[in-house]
């Protein structure tokens, strides 16, 4: 069974606890990284490893981790394009699939937004992660599981 690594500093708490049922669930190996503790119910299956504060450094213990076949769950872009090099598949906590396809296109718009940003365009930030969001997520993961069990 391929291992789920979640990119926790950014995760949005309903999702972690998306991700911990399913884990429970399913019998998924299941590791949160983050540069701070994080509390998890007692589990065989979910794992955290906590990291030194730092740039990216949850970012690279996920890179240094991962494995052909794996999940990894985040929004960040440079991460996710780093491990699907490595034969990773991504999924956001939307629920969103980033593939070869379509992760450089999106890095490249995230620059170009934070170029017009930097010139004091108001850009704006996502939507707060709602109830349809949730939903989403949550099938996208449940048909990831089923595919990969």
């Amino acid at each position: 069974m391929p291992t789920l690594w979640i990119d926790a500093d950014a995760c949005p708490r309903a999702a972690r606890e998306i991700i911990i049922r399913a884990a429970e669930r399913t019998e998924t190996p299941t590791c949160m990284v983050a540069n701070h503790a994080l509390p998890l119910p007692p589990s065989r299956w979910v794992k955290s490893r906590t990291v030194a504060h730092g740039f990216d450094a949850a970012d690279s213990a996920i890179v240094d981790a991962v494995a052909a076949g794996d999940l990894v769950v985040t929004s960040d872009l440079p991460l996710a394009q780093a491990v699907i090099e490595r034969g990773a598949e991504v999924m956001t906590t939307r629920g969103e699939a980033l593939t070869t396809d379509n992760v450089r296109a999106r890095v490249q718009m995230r620059d170009f937004m934070e170029t017009l940003r930097a010139s004091g365009e108001h850009t704006g930030g996502p939507n707060a992660y709602d109830e349809g969001d949730r939903r989403e997520f949550a099938n996208a993961l449940d048909r990831w599981l089923r595919r990969h069990a």
